[in-house]
């Protein structure tokens, strides 16, 4: 392995080495705001689903599989929940959360640390819709909320873009968004 290598981290060292990075994608003190997004929208896209992160009564926090609709410009993502739920309840207490993507075949995560919002507002509700969902929402005016997630932090790791954690403390590359 040849001495650049060595000095990019274990994840963009095995990267480099089969041939996974894109040129012009280093570490993220190189990559603009802009780039890192990009970075970012594809990993989520990869992974499909997300886990979102709420706080409950106790302080312990709960995940669970969401089916996000894709980043707005500003990283901001909407998702869809039943009123009744217990994630509701806890982003009304504390609306505090995460929402996680993994990215198995690309190797690369992205971590959204934000705010929630719930929105019930029927013009909303009929943008953000995703064909198959009668099953679970059969009332769109009475079974069916909004949760937009507007994120304060983003973390992102991938082995595919070369874009690995610290060497030592292995943290991910994050920026605070605007």
């Amino acid at each position: 392995m040849n001495a650049p290598a060595r000095n990019l981290g274990w994840m963009a060292a095995a990267s480099a080495l089969v041939g996974l990075s894109i040129p012009g994608c280093g570490t993220a003190q190189d990559l603009s705001m802009d780039s890192l997004k990009l970075v970012a929208r594809e990993v989520m896209e990869a992974a499909n689903y997300a886990a979102l992160i709420t706080v409950d009564a106790e302080g312990h926090p709960r995940a669970r599989v969401m089916d996000p609709f894709p980043p707005e410009e500003d990283m901001s993502v909407w998702m869809a929940t039943n009123p009744l739920s217990r994630k509701v309840e806890q982003i009304q207490a504390d609306d505090r959360v995460t929402l996680y993507y993994f990215d198995d075949v690309g190797l690369g995560y992205v971590t959204l640390m934000g705010t929630a919002r719930l929105v019930d507002d029927p013009a909303e509700k009929a943008r953000r819709w995703k064909p198959g969902w009668e099953a679970f929402y059969p009332d769109r005016d009475s079974s069916y909320l909004l949760i937009e997630i507007r994120p304060h932090r983003m973390e992102v790791i991938s082995v595919k873009h070369g874009l690995d954690g610290d060497p030592a403390t292995w943290t991910p590359q994050g920026r605070d968004m605007p």
